[in-house]
């Protein structure tokens, strides 16, 4: 009996002393209102991801909460403690609207005509830098030195959207951009050539050796190979195998080679071989 006694005074002592009653959920950045029971006197504390705020307040009164005390989105918990004890209750608060985007684009250097080459990745944020979980659409936009641009609209998924998509045929800087809203975010990729196409070789006898010297070199989109790829020049004659590699210059590799009676004479830059040719006592 002395203890329900007790336990029924407890109850009214924390009847008496009231509950507080936040919203379940509330945007980032906006100001609101805690509902409170009871009478008397309180501490109230506010307990969030990036700080505490405390002040006094009335019981049985609306408590607000300014907009500056609830600018970083999670799980928040309000506290109410005065001479019967303390009441809480927990509330979260959510992103606001889309007013930031963060992107980063890979690789920096894609050769042309890759297939899912350029990988965009965008990340959605409010204006208070809370990452936006609620799905919403990122405009990337994919525009070549040369051709028509290239728009991916794509949902967000716990704030992060992604795609890949094949690089374009001329090389050169090729702009990738991310726009939510207001927000827009430019990144540059460079584009370069792919491999040698077509890679063919002609000859030339000199006082002294065969002059061998490749067509202009270029990729199968027409793009223009870089000078300072190596082009292999490989030699088999009487006297055996002979392997020459030369960077490309002025967009030609060329090279000498002494010649033992007959001889074949091939040429290769990276995977891709071009065409060979035989030489016997002259030309």
């Amino acid at each position: 009996m002395l203890r329900l006694t007790a336990c029924l005074l407890l109850l009214m002592r924390l009847a008496a002393f009231g509950e507080v009653h936040p919203p379940a959920q509330v945007t980032a950045g906006k100001g609101f209102s805690i509902s409170t029971t009871g009478s008397g006197d309180a501490s109230f504390y506010l307990i969030s991801p990036g700080h505490v705020a405390k002040r006094e307040v009335k019981l049985g009164q609306d408590i607000p909460v300014d907009a500056s005390d609830v600018k970083k989105a999670g799980r928040y918990l309000a506290i109410a403690c005065g001479s019967g004890g303390c009441n809480s209750a927990a509330f979260y608060v959510m992103a606001a609207e889309p007013d930031k985007v963060s992107f980063f684009l890979h690789p920096s250097r894609v050769r042309v005509k890759s297939n899912d080459a350029i990988n965009a990745t965008a990340f959605v944020f409010d204006q208070f830098y809370n990452l936006v979980l609620t799905p919403v659409t990122v405009d990337f936009k994919v525009i070549p030195k040369t051709g028509p641009p290239i728009d991916r609209p794509i949902k967000s998924n716990l704030g992060v959207a992604w795609m890949r998509v094949a690089s374009t045929p001329k090389q050169g800087p090729v702009k990738v951009i991310a726009e939510v809203g207001k927000a827009s975010e430019p990144r540059v990729i460079q584009q370069v050539a792919s491999d040698a196409c077509n890679l063919r070789i002609k000859a030339t006898r000199t006082a002294k050796a065969v002059l061998i010297e490749t067509d202009p070199l270029r990729d199968c989109s027409g793009n223009a190979i870089p000078d300072g790829t190596i082009v292999s020049f490989t030699e088999i004659d009487g006297k055996g195998k002979t392997t020459v590699d030369v960077p490309i210059k002025k967009g030609i590799a060329r090279t000498q080679l002494p010649v033992n009676g007959r001889a074949k004479i091939s040429v290769a830059s990276g995977v891709v071989i071009g065409n060979e040719i035989s030489l016997g006592g002259g030309l």
